[in-house]
């Protein structure tokens, strides 16, 4: 019981400030400027959240033990929808998803996306990006994970030189 109190109280201690603290104004907007020259390269949008603690309901739910990676998950695909990454032409949306109360990473691909990418290739770049965020190099580490979701991005939905892509999605880093 005293882990479950202990994460719930975290949890309610972390907000947006510890967001924009992890992520302040200028790296945001180095980031937002990444995700904009990636999407010239192919034809998928990339979101990036980044989100301080969980709401109070999902640590009741995740119980003594822990938050389970299945709630985070939840979580990531409850941003994927709000953000309307899934609403993209091309199904071919993805989203960066931190979660700074958890040392947490999702990333969630649209179905054209999942389609073409194996599970142990999406894990394996989650794995990559933790390691980086647990050592506090958030610029770096997301870099990285979006460098990667790009290279995927042009490999499997390059754009065409002759085609006009509009940008279906805003670039900013969403900061909760």
């Amino acid at each position: 019981m005293y882990k479950l109190l202990f994460r719930l109280i975290k949890h309610r201690w972390l907000d947006r400030s510890d967001t924009l603290r992890a992520i302040p104004d200028d790296m945001a907007e180095r980031l937002a400027q990444r995700v904009a020259a990636s999407e010239a390269r192919h034809t998928g949008e990339i979101r990036l959240c980044v989100e301080a603690a969980l709401p109070s309901s999902y640590i009741w739910r995740s119980g003594r033990n822990g938050v389970p990676s299945a709630l985070v998950r939840e979580r990531a695909l409850g941003w994927f929808g709000r953000l309307g990454v899934w609403d993209t032409e091309h199904n071919n949306g993805v989203l960066i998803y931190l979660l700074l109360g958890e040392h947490a990473i999702e990333i969630v691909a649209d179905r054209a996306l999942t389609r073409r990418v194996d599970h142990e290739q999406w894990q394996a770049m989650v794995d990559r990006l933790g390691s980086r965020l647990f050592k506090g190099a958030f610029e770096d580490g997301l870099t990285e994970a979006l460098e990667e979701v790009s290279a995927l991005l042009v490999a499997h939905f390059p754009l065409d030189a002759e085609a006009l892509r509009p940008n279906e999605l805003n670039n900013a880093v969403v900061r909760a």
